[in-house]
């Protein structure tokens, strides 16, 4: 089967902005419970990746050594399931921080450049709040 991958690429992108938006702008609205905090939108990109990954699987390379993984990703199916996986971990991490602060008492205005980053730099961001929160959480114990 051909598919347009850059189509992918881009349907990927757009569909985590909706999400990625109620986290930010309304993240106690009964909506955002719903569609992001139950699981369901990381579930439905899940299901998204497990299409892609039945699609890409086989062809060159693999992930057993930095050479194969190259070839892999010189595949244009296999840097799309790539991106998507990286799309829904770092939707999940943002929607854990956004639930996370909340039960802790943290005010959503000072995590959102934490789930900004974390929509952009995954890692960056998870780091970003786990560093506030300990801030926050050891003057909150004083």
């Amino acid at each position: 089967m051909n598919f347009d991958w850059g189509i992918i690429f881009k349907i990927a992108n757009i569909s985590v902005i909706p999400a990625w938006l109620l986290l930010i702008i309304i993240p106690r609205s009964p909506i955002t419970r719903q569609v992001v905090h139950s699981y369901l939108y990381p579930a439905l990109l899940g299901v998204f990746y497990l299409l892609l990954l039945v699609i890409s699987w086989g062809g060159e390379g693999g992930m057993d050594t930095l050479e194969n993984l190259k070839l892999s990703f010189q595949r244009d199916e296999v840097l799309v399931l790539g991106w998507v996986h990286y799309l829904v971990f770092d939707l999940f991490i943002g929607a854990w921080i956004a639930r996370d602060a909340a039960a802790n008492g943290i005010k959503h205005l000072s995590i959102i450049p934490s789930l900004v980053l974390t929509l952009f730099v995954g890692p960056v961001g998870l780091l970003s709040y786990l560093i506030l929160r300990t801030i926050l959480l050891r003057r909150l114990m004083l």
